[in-house]
């Protein structure tokens, strides 16, 4: 199989075979060079083809995990002319048959360690299975005149949002998208080949997916990929220097915060001096706690990173890679997108401070939620991406105040941000964590609660916490319920699911 001197219509894989012998891939099994990366891609493609000129867009999901062989499945899918598909591998079948049946797909491509589990969910569909180290085994010629021409508009990927408000909706976005939503954060945040990093996040989601990886091997740089996160590792590799880059969210923070607490001090002084050394630290996917992005500052002296984006967008703010970074705000737009506040109304708002719903306009924008046309038209106002997300912008900066259905409480005659009330009682030393929600209540329409997980023992009462948090909040954004010592229901990128904390409290008296 030959996989130099040819053109690839897929940019990401073009730039990568022009890298060579360059280092790309670290994982369970050593070091693949971007000519490894794309000649396993190629084999990938070849084996999806199976002969045929081009998949025409037929949806191919995968159950692979971090490291070469998954890069080799998003590649060779879309130089086969397929729509990637990825599964979440720690979600239950049940979930992994709904994205099957909702996206269409005919093909799973599995790593060794799924392919049974590929197999349980492809004999109840008949779709067909295959293997990765069969694609790797795959033998011949391959030319460029061999590939299909891929053009930009075609969709390239198919992920599959967290489902908050009933069943997840495939956001379908073009090879453009993605070239539109790395070359944004390429930009920004000044990526180069002299870079590497540490990748130890989720695969079916836009943040591993675009940021770390698809950043990383579009600039020529070398990704470490980590099966999964584990604080101790982590800190390991940190501690042998070399990195330059890492990103996570902010329940992996607070993790690595945790182990640099238990460490006796000679360890600490050597864990800091090491992250210290690295030249960006970023953090995103849920709102990161002022006490989080403080801490962290001290364990590392990096201030993080805080950016904001979604599925359907990419990243659209984000602070400066040079310049000040302030706690709770998300930053300015990135290049080559547009951001504007609306009211209920439509209206733009353009005076500082006032609170409206970000809308989102750009080349990075998602092409459809798959199959449902009506509510991608929806999702639009004027050509404007409706993000859900309320928000303020003072000076060009803005801050998140919440998802409009479930950050933002409406009791009695108030609006109320339960970011802003979370922010306050993670300030409280005893507090670990906790998720604010409205509740319905005859009464108020719906009544502040707060879920608590305290750092020891039962914690205040909610008459002491109440008193607390009346030196600190308006009185009306005090919650009036309390749950103690809860485990959070979190997704798989350690965001809270607000739904299921509301469900906690209904199911209390």
């Amino acid at each position: 199989m030959r996989t130099s001197e040819q053109t690839y219509s897929i940019e990401l894989v073009a730039r990568a075979a022009q890298r060579g012998e360059a280092p790309a891939i670290v994982d369970g099994e050593g070091m693949a060079s971007y000519r490894d990366v794309v000649t396993l891609a190629c084999r990938m493609a070849e084996t999806l083809l199976a002969g045929a000129a081009d998949l025409e867009g037929a949806r191919v999901a995968f159950l692979v995990p971090s490291g070469r062989d998954y890069v080799a499945a998003q590649w060779g899918t879309w130089l086969a002319g397929g729509v990637a598909v990825p599964l979440c591998l720690t979600h239950p079948p049940a979930e992994m048959a709904y994205v099957l049946a909702d996206s269409d797909a005919s093909i799973i491509v599995a790593h060794p360690e799924f392919e049974t589990r590929a197999k349980e969910l492809a004999a109840e569909k008949g779709l067909r299975v295959i293997s990765t180290q069969v694609a790797r085994a795959a033998e011949g010629e391959l030319s460029a005149a061999g590939l299909p021409q891929v053009a930009p508009e075609r969709p390239a990927m198919i992920i599959y949002t967290s489902g908050t408000t009933g069943k997840p909706k495939g956001v379908v976005s073009t090879h453009r998208n993605i070239a539109a939503q790395i070359t944004a954060l390429i930009e920004a945040w000044e990526w180069t080949d002299n870079d590497r990093i540490l990748h130890v996040l989720p695969l079916h989601h836009l943040h591993g997916i675009i940021n770390v990886l698809g950043c990383a091997l579009w600039a020529g740089a070398v990704c470490e990929m980590h099966p999964r996160f584990d604080a101790r590792a982590v800190w390991e590799r940190i501690l042998r220097g070399g990195l330059t880059l890492f990103m996570a969210v902010p329940v992996i923070y607070q993790r690595l915060i945790g182990h640099w607490d238990a460490a006796m001090p000679d360890e600490r002084a050597a864990m800091t001096r090491a992250a210290s050394a690295l030249r960006l630290m970023v953090c995103g996917s849920a709102a990161l706690p002022v006490p989080v992005l403080e801490k962290w500052r001290t364990v590392s002296g990096h201030t993080l990173l805080e950016r904001y984006g979604m599925t359907e967008i990419g990243m659209a703010l984000s602070n400066p890679l040079h310049g000040a970074r302030l706690p709770g705000k998300v930053g300015a737009p990135l290049p080559a997108v547009e951001v504007r506040l609306v009211d209920e109304a439509g209206a733009t708002i353009d005076a500082d401070d006032a609170p409206g719903e970000i809308e989102v306009r750009g080349p990075a924008v998602f092409h459809e939620y798959w199959r449902r046309p009506k509510e991608t038209a929806e999702a639009f106002h004027d050509g404007w991406f409706r993000t859900g997300d309320i928000a303020s912008r003072k000076d060009g900066v803005y801050t998140i105040l919440g998802r409009s259905s479930v950050d933002i409480i409406k009791t009695g005659a108030y609006k109320v941000s339960a970011l802003e009330i979370e922010q306050e009682l993670l300030a409280h030393p005893d507090i670990e964590e906790c998720a604010v929600v409205g509740v319905p209540d005859d009464d108020w329409g719906e009544r502040v609660c707060a879920a608590i997980r305290w750092r020891s023992g039962q914690g205040l009462s909610l008459d002491d916490l109440r008193t607390w948090c009346k030196e600190r909040l308006a009185v009306y954004k005090v919650p009036s319920r309390l749950l103690s010592n809860v485990t959070l229901p979190r997704n798989a990128l350690g965001k809270v699911v607000k739904k299921e904390v509301q469900a906690l409290f209904k199911a209390t008296p």
